[in-house]
């Protein structure tokens, strides 16, 4: 039996899929992610609100459940990379020539630094298995790896200056990072974009690395936002690898993966899981962190604006 549920619907609708398990009375569940890398904001997130609804349940908190955490490393899903990139390089007049961009979904760099996400090291670590397995079979382009700031708060990430008046003061804000004062990883996409074309590269294939179907950021940013951007910095030849969608390949190693797991399948009561990492909430740090740079700056601007308004009356 295979259940699907959308990462951006869990916690409305893991109750349902819940339900479902029960009723179809499933003695052994493996969970798949379809994130090829671990990060505390999807993968892990998602797990934890499985791990809530699970232990409340007398039927599900004994049901024996593995968890794959990640899977970039396995060679059927490094093969299909490979397979679609070259595939997209025999396409260009002078493949050789063309410049590898993996584009990633982006988080923050506290979330590594801090609360110690793997993502960045299994991301590199996924392309250079990718990049070796091209040049296992003649392949050795340039590549180069750039992060995407999320989408849902791009109104606030793709702000470089910010304007205020606050009672006739004028303040220019610049912030480094792209969320307040919480800083992404880097390079950014857009920038090593407009610098790849600075320096002359002509030709670019751009390869959506942290999912496997098309969505927002494959179909708009890269295709439309991305391009355009590439466009105008001087490169001439644009191409994009497609997701990987059911792909064959792909798709039979993902369900040897499955299989694989069954065995080490546990209750989840018995998760030893950290504590501390299993309550970490990516979207509750953020609120904090923003909240507190608003107040710290405010506490910082009151003698100004306390000095300006006395001005202003006397």
């Amino acid at each position: 039996m295979v259940y699907l549920q959308r990462a951006s619907s869990l916690k409305c609708l893991a109750f349902l899929l819940t339900e479902q398990i029960k009723q179809d009375r499933i003695t052994k569940l493996v969970v798949l992610p379809l994130y090829p890398q671990f990060s505390i904001s999807t993968t892990g997130s998602s797990i934890r609100v499985l791990q809530r609804i699970f232990k409340e349940d007398a039927y599900l908190s004994r049901l024996p459940v593995s968890v794959i955490l990640s899977w970039y490393q396995r060679q059927g899903y490094i093969n299909s990379m490979a397979d679609l990139i070259e595939k997209e390089l025999g396409k260009f007049a002078k493949p050789e020539e063309v410049m590898i961009f993996f584009s990633a979904h982006g988080v923050p760099v506290s979330y590594v630094e801090e609360a110690g996400d793997p993502y960045k090291d299994q991301m590199e670590e996924c392309i250079y298995l990718i990049m070796q397995e091209l040049k296992a079979r003649g392949i050795g382009n340039d590549h180069t790896l750039a992060y995407q700031v999320c989408f849902r708060t791009k109104f606030v990430l793709s702000l470089r200056k910010t304007e205020i008046v606050i009672l006739n003061l004028l303040f220019t804000l610049s912030s480094q990072s792209r969320v307040g004062p919480v800083q992404w990883l880097k390079p950014y996409t857009d920038e090593v974009l407009v610098e790849i074309g600075q320096k002359g590269v002509k030709s670019l294939l751009a390869v959506p690395i942290s999912f496997v179907s098309e969505h927002i950021e494959t179909l708009e940013e890269i295709d439309m936002e991305y391009k355009h951007l590439a466009l105008e910095s001087g490169i001439k030849n644009w191409g994009r690898v497609p997701a990987l969608g059911c792909n064959s390949l792909f798709i039979t190693d993902l369900a040897d993966a499955v299989v694989e797991a069954l065995p080490s399948a546990k209750a989840l009561s018995a998760s030893t899981e950290n504590d501390e990492e299993a309550e970490y909430d990516p979207l509750r740090y953020l609120v904090k962190m923003f909240f507190g740079s608003v107040l710290a700056f405010l506490l910082l601007l009151t003698p100004r604006v306390v000095l300006a308004f006395r001005n202003s009356l006397f």
